[in-house]
């Protein structure tokens, strides 16, 4: 990871919407002055006050949606850097048509999904949660446990072959696992079977795996017809974002053994997760910790000061997201 040695100049001034991590902080702080939203009583008066100076944001939480509204409030704002790969919480088409960059930590959190994918596969698929609950309630001495479904003779739908994705089809495929995956289009660079919808998906498969990207393009993808599609011995794993999801028809599928399980790292409205998955003995439910680990959130953190950094330094951004693609090009003519 680099590191910040001197500042770029005072006169840089950031804001900076949640508190986040120290790497973060600190980071910032070494190259800019930097407005701390999440420390004003009053965030529009704040806001305000600092809005003419304001050209760079660090999106990390804190404040909310980032998109018209808050551009309106920051006239020369040229650069939002997004805490996560996902950015569905800030509109880049609207930056874009502003000319404000926006840029996103992909690649450094892939592999540490993709491991928390597999680890809640497994967990799901042998009821490893339940079963851990189980001795320590003090059952063991007096029955065995049930026994679990299986991994075995099970094919594996990817829905979403991105850099995540196809971590996960890696590891799929070590444990022997036949994939098969939809997305946008085909892929030249896999072998994979390809499926041109997702309910053409979950019908050839009985596990589905989302790690599609969030956002209006994928709002209630997996709906109550894929749920019907995966079956009765169907599981369903969610890495990506809850919105991907229609929750009550998951939630309807698995009451009424639509499908035989659900492992969830996600959720609309978290952390005020649906009180009803809690009832449901048949799902495995973690809170959003896919990149959960120290070294990863770093490796994040670290890349949103590179992108700020990157970007006032005159180098241009170090990972920018596709929609401002354009508006990086039309920059660097000058």
């Amino acid at each position: 990871m680099s590191q910040v040695q001197k500042p770029i100049s005072p006169a840089v001034e950031i804001l900076m919407t949640g508190k986040s991590l120290p790497i973060v902080r600190n980071g910032l702080a070494a190259a800019f002055t930097v407005h701390k939203l999440w420390e004003a009583d009053d965030g529009k008066a704040f806001i305000k006050a600092h809005a003419a100076q304001i050209r760079g944001m660090a999106s990390t939480g804190g404040h909310g949606p980032v998109g018209a509204e808050i551009f309106d409030q920051l006239p020369n704002l040229e650069f939002v850097a997004n805490f996560g790969v996902g950015y569905d919480n800030v509109d880049a088409a609207e930056a874009a048509r502003r000319g404000i960059i926006v840029s996103n930590t992909p690649d450094v959190l892939t592999e540490e999904v993709a491991d928390l994918a597999l680890g809640l596969l497994l967990a799901t698929v042998r009821d490893i949660v339940r079963a851990e609950n189980f001795l320590r309630q003090g059952q063991w001495p007096k029955a065995a446990f049930p026994l679990s479904p299986t991994l075995r003779q099970r094919k594996v739908g990817i829905l979403g072959l991105g850099r995540i994705g196809k971590a996960v089809a890696t590891r799929c495929a070590a444990f022997g696992l036949p994939i098969a995956y939809h997305g946008r289009s085909r892929q030249s660079d896999v072998d994979y079977a390809y499926h041109d919808t997702a309910v053409g998906l979950a019908k050839a498969v009985d596990l589905l795996i989302v790690v599609t990207p969030g956002g209006a393009g994928t709002q209630n993808m997996v709906d109550a017809e894929v749920l019907e599609a995966l079956g009765p011995d169907g599981i369903l794993i969610n890495v990506s974002r809850g919105s991907v999801v229609d929750e009550a028809a998951l939630i309807d599928a698995l009451k009424r053994k639509r499908i035989l399980a659900a492992g969830l790292d996600v959720f609309n409205n978290e952390p005020n997760i649906n009180p009803e998955f809690l009832t449901l003995d048949n799902a495995t439910l973690l809170p959003h910790i896919g990149s959960g680990s120290v070294y990863t959130r770093d490796a994040m953190g670290q890349l949103v000061v590179d992108n700020l950094v990157s970007w006032f330094s005159g180098k241009g951004p170090v990972t920018p997201v596709p929609e401002s693609a354009k508006v990086v090009a039309a920059k660097a003519r000058g």
